[in-house]
Parts: C-alpha cells; structure tokens; sequence
C-alpha cells in the first residue's frame, strides 16, 4: 500500500480523496492553483505545492508541475480525480515512465475507451449496442450539416474529448448544426485542448442511465449496478440517483453484463462508467464511458457500502477486488443533489462569487416522516470562501440514503431545507421543487425533465397549503420575538398575516405547553408550533408545526420578512387588521422597462458582439456572446429592432445585469 498520495485536483473531488486516505493511513498532497490557495482541500492535506496562476490550463492541466510535485514531496502516486487530467492518457503514460503508480486505468484502456469517437467504434466492434451516428472527424459547419441530414434530425453535437456536460449541443435543423458545430469545437478547444467533434442521433425523450463498474490488475472485473442521471440542464447532470427507477431485474442484468464485458475487452482495472441512453421502453444503447471516477460515485457507494476512491487505490498498489459479482447487492435507494453557485431564477446562469453564509445539514442517520434516512455531504468550500469563474460552480453533493425511494427523497427534501447559502445565487430552491413534483416521485424521468417541467424557466412554485402554514406560523413567531426583545410586546390577539398580497386572519394564543397556537380563518383546525429555534439574526427559522419538523430560510426586511419554504418564497407582513386593510389598497409596484436592453445575464467575458450601431436585427439572432465556468453563452435579440449603442468590447470583464447592447 502506499504511503502517500498526490491529489491532482481540487474542490470537493480532493477533500472526498484525502476523508479516504486518512482512514487508511495515507499521507496526503494537494496541489493548486493561486486561485485555491486557502482552499479546504490545502487546509486539509498534509502537504501542499502551489501549481501556477488560476486558469487550469497554466495549473491544474500541467503535467510537468504536477510531476515535479510529486518529485519534491515524495508521494509514490496520483490521484487524479476526475475532469482536468484524469482522462489523459498521455499523463498516465508519463507517470508510468516516471515510476510513480496513477491511480486509474491503464493507458491502453484510457485510449480506447476515454475517446468518444475511438470508443464508440471499439463498442461497435465488441458487439455493444450503439446509438446511429458518424464517429468520423468532421471539419467543416457544411460537412456537419450533409452528416447531420444523413442521419436525420434531431442530432447531438459532441466534443470527442468532452466531459462534465461541456462542447455538446442538440441541432434541429441545418441552422443548428451550423451555429452548434463552431461553438463546439471553441468550447472543446477551450475546455479539453481538442476541438474534435462528432455526431449522434439524440433519442427522443430519453433516459440517461449508467453502470459502475470495478477492476483490479489481476482480471477481476464487477458492476455495482446502476445511476440513473437523468434530471440535467444544458447536458449537466443535476439530480441523480441509485438504483434507477425504470430498471427491472432482467434490464439491470443486461445492462450490467455488457459494461463489464466492455471493461473486460480492455483489461479495465479500476473505477470507470459505462453509460447508456436509454428508452423509455427499457432499450439502451452505448453512450461513451468515462475512463476515471464519476462526480455522482456517492450514491453508488451509500447502496452498496464499497468506498469506490479505496478500491482504485488498492487497485493501483496491486491488490485484487475484496469480493466478487455476486456478494455485490443494492441496498435501500440514495440521491445526490448537485448544489451549484448559479442562478435558477436567470436561467442557471453561474453566480460567482462569496459565500457569505453556508450553513450545511447534519450529515449521518436522521429520522423522517416516511423512515429514517442518512444524509451526506461532499463539499470543497466553507463559509467565506469564493466561487471562481475559473472553474466549475459545484458548492456540495448533497446525498440522502433511505430503504426506500420515497425515505430518500424526503430526507433529501429536509436536507436541502437545511442546508443555507447566501452572497451568491445557488440552485437549492430548484432542488427543493423537484422533490416536491408528483412526477418525480413518480419516477417518471427523462433528460428533458427540466424543459419539461419549466418551460419558461423557474421561477419558483406556489406556496403548498403546508408551506402557508409554515410561512403564517413563521412570521407569527418571529413577530413575537421581535416585541420581546424590543420591551414593546403586544395584548393583541387577533391579527392579520398577508403572504404577497394575500391577507388571512390569524388568531394568538397559548396553550398549558407554552407552544403557540394559531386560528387561521381558512382553516378548521388550528396550528400548533413548537420547539422554536430562532432569534434575530438567523437566516434560517427552525421548528416544529403539527408534530412535523421544517426549516425555512427567513430575512428581515422593512414591514416583514421575506421567507422562503423550499420552492415557495414571499414578503410575509404581520399587521392588525386596519393596517392590513391599507396595504391592501396600496398599488403594486411596476417592474423596470428592459426591454430594450441586452444585459449580461451573469459575470463573464465578452468573447464577441457581432452586432454594431445602426444595425437592424431580427428576433432570435444573436447579438452576444459572453463566456463564463467555461461555457460560452450566445445572447440573442427577443424581438426584431435597431441597435443604437454597443457598450462593450471583446475581451470586456462584465458582471450581471450589465448592459451590452441597447436597442433603439
């Protein structure tokens, strides 16, 4: 076994690796960039080498400086996570020739497999069903576009050397597939070093599914069954899960069988993922597979109990597998949610940034209404730290375990309840909608889950009957408070609570427990709440209404409080009843006029405006194109008009809501 082990990443993928090393005893070095100097990761490891300025392409993805690490600290092997380097045969060969062990597959299997292109043809060849498409390199938008005709639209654009949701769009039309193949290749060169690209058949209404699977250097190779990673937004995996909820016996066998016999065709001798699209009527067809550790390994470890980063370690020191196929079962149902700096509300545009506030749940057993379950938290940052535009916007992993799928989602859904972020947008109320939705608890998943469901984006949801009670009983609470602390407590019993600009009758009193209970005039039954777990100051309001637990995140403002219960937000007033009745004769306020205007929809770089002043422009042609998190995000023109100014140039630093182009 080795004594010490370099990481050559960052963020949560490093502080999972070096949580693995301490248990086994393992010395641990981090790398990193200038960006991540006091990173948990650096804070964490026993040793730590700086590698170069913040951009990965001059830290992170040079292979010299991390050789060079390894040289002066002594570690006697590469942990490389997974993105930056980890599929990088080239990286693995020279650690090969350096005699310092990569903690990985071979270079052979990285090479065969880790390219899109040169896997797809290794699939066919080894009798892998495969989705129709031209696995040929393609050079020209024009060519692109005879391809994409021969093989019939819709068609998916992909980087070859593609991960992480990165360089791949869907093309409709010829139209598509010439804008899609030239922002591609760009986004593949920027991302990866190799502008590569080629193209597939997008099967409609599509499930994304995918199978561990495990090697040792002595021919032993097994599943641990599979991920379903359906619930994705711009090709990026959001919400995932394990087992999946389409799978039955025979499929998950079938499915299982041919990853492995693919690993086994290559000698495959570590963690890697075999990933299929699959049909709705349980088809499945080969995808690609990722050569290297999967972002979404926890929820594959908390149903089988295997520590998948300990596996590919004793792997590469050369032990064998501790068990076999069949000693491998799925235990009880896991969900990962991925907490990311961006903005739901715009899009899920990024949102770098502070955290100002980061407040996580409690991880380990809970008890919930639907049975216990287990939450566990994979994160890279800590209150105060920044989210760089450098690299991807991931805050947590956010897992919950339970027996069944219904124990997980709700331990989930009381997780993301209980988890707080504040100083920079953040996806938790988007998380928090989704394991509300009938649908998917119903486990009626695709990959178009998310347009399917919010069409016109998100915008939060409707508080439910129980969040308006939690959202009334809140207020009540903290209204109370706040006249205590003040010397000014009220006699008053009879009040008026408006959510927006709904008003509701509520009625004060105690009962012998000293927990407060509410007459709503809605209601037949009063709300009794208690265990109140709150003073000024704290963002989230903690406590228990009806005998069921809840969190919801809770602001100060001006007349109220502004309260937010997973996807349901709303200025919530406690008034009596005259003043109630005067704000309800109040105007509501306009919102600004815009329209006019192309502002940026997140901070970035300018990569081009090809508009210029005096230009007429149609609706849906584009008119910016700004780059952020290594995406390049085209802007386009809502309506035909004629540009007056352009305030921007190429290569401008900008920051959201700053204006790029205004219309006449």
């Amino acid at each position: 076994m080795f004594s010490k082990i370099l990481i050559a990443n960052r963020g949560e993928i490093a502080v999972r690796i070096i949580k693995t090393c301490r248990r086994l005893g393992i010395g641990t070095v981090a790398v990193y960039s200038e960006a991540d100097a006091r990173s948990l990761a650096v804070e964490m490891a026993d040793e730590a080498v700086l590698l170069g300025p913040a951009p990965a392409a001059r830290s992170y993805l040079l292979a010299d400086r991390i050789v060079d690490a390894v040289r002066q600290t002594g570690a006697e092997a590469v942990h490389p996570g997974f993105g930056f380097l980890s599929e990088n045969a080239g990286f693995a060969r020279r650690l090969r020739d350096e005699k310092i062990a990569f903690i990985g597959p071979n270079p052979v299997a990285i090479d065969s497999m880790g390219d899109k292109i040169t896997s797809k043809k290794f699939a066919a060849e080894a009798g892998v069903s495969t989705v129709p498409g031209h696995m040929g390199l393609i050079e020209t938008p024009e060519q692109a576009v005879e391809i994409a005709r021969g093989i019939g639209y819709p068609v998916m654009i992909k980087a070859s050397a593609g991960g992480g949701g990165k360089g791949i769009r869907v093309a409709h039309s010829d139209a598509d597939m010439a804008e899609g193949f030239a922002a591609v290749k760009a986004e593949a060169l920027n991302a990866f070093g190799d502008d590569r690209v080629f193209l597939e058949r997008f099967i409609v209404n599509p499930r994304h599914i995918e199978i561990q699977v495990l090697g040792d250097r002595h021919g032993n190779i097994v599943h641990l069954f599979e991920r379903e990673c359906s619930i994705q937004r711009r090709n990026q995996k959001v919400i995932e899960e394990a087992p999946s909820p389409l799978l039955d016996p025979e499929t998950r066998a079938a499915m299982g069988a041919q990853a492995v016999a693919l690993a086994r065709a290559v000698s495959y001798d570590s963690a890697g993922t075999v990933e299929f699209v699959a049909g709705q009527d349980k088809s499945f067809y080969f995808l690609e597979m990722n050569t290297r550790l999967q972002v979404e390994h926890p929820v594959t470890e908390l149903i089988t109990g295997v520590d998948l980063v300990e596996q590919m370690i004793r792997s590469a020191a050369g032990q064998p597998l501790p068990f076999t196929q069949d000693q491998l079962a799925i235990n009880g149902w896991a969900i990962e949610s991925r907490i990311y700096a961006e903005d739901p509300y715009r899009g899920f545009l990024p949102s770098i940034g502070r955290l100002v506030r980061y407040e996580q749940p409690e991880e380990g057993p809970q008890s919930g209404t639907d049975g216990d379950y287990v939450v566990r938290s994979d994160s890279g940052v800590r209150e105060g730290d920044e989210i760089s535009m450098f690299y991807d916007p991931m805050i947590a992993k956010l897992c919950a375990w339970g027996e069944t799928r219904d124990a997980a989602i709700d331990g989930m859904a009381r997780a993301l309840e209980d988890t707080h972020v504040a100083g920079l947008g953040h996806n938790v109320p988007f998380l928090s909608a989704v394991m509300d939705q009938p649908r998917f608890r119903s486990g009626a998943l695709s990959t178009s889950y998310i347009p399917d469901e919010f069409p016109d984006g998100f915008h939060g949801l409707p508080p439910s009957p129980r969040q308006r009670d939690q959202m009334i009983a809140a207020a009540m609470a903290m209204h109370e408070v706040l006249a205590e602390q003040a010397g000014d407590p009220s006699n008053r019993t009879d009040w008026t609570v408006m959510i927006d600009r709904d008003a509701v009758g509520v009625s004060l009193g105690y009962d012998s427990d000293e927990a407060m209970v509410l007459e709503v005039e809605d209601r037949d039954t009063p709300l009794r709440l208690e265990v109140i777990d709150w003073r000024p100051g704290l963002a989230q309001f903690r406590a228990v209404l009806d005998d069921l637990p809840f969190t919801a995140e809770v602001k100060r403002v001006a007349d109220g409080f502004e309260i937010r219960s997973r996807a349901a937000r709303a200025r919530v007033r406690v008034l009596s009843p005259a003043i109630a009745e005067l704000y309800g004769r109040l105007p509501g306020k306009a919102a600004a006029d815009t329209s006019k205007l192309i502002q940026s929809p997140m901070p970035g770089l300018v990569v081009s405006i090809p508009v210029q002043p005096g230009q007429e422009v149609k609706s849906g042609e584009p008119v910016a194109i700004i780059e952020a998190m290594k995406m390049q995000n085209i802007l386009r023109a809502e309506r035909d008009g004629v540009v007056k100014t352009v305030r921007v140039r190429d290569g401008d630093s900008v920051a959201a809501d700053d204006v790029l182009v205004e219309f006449a």
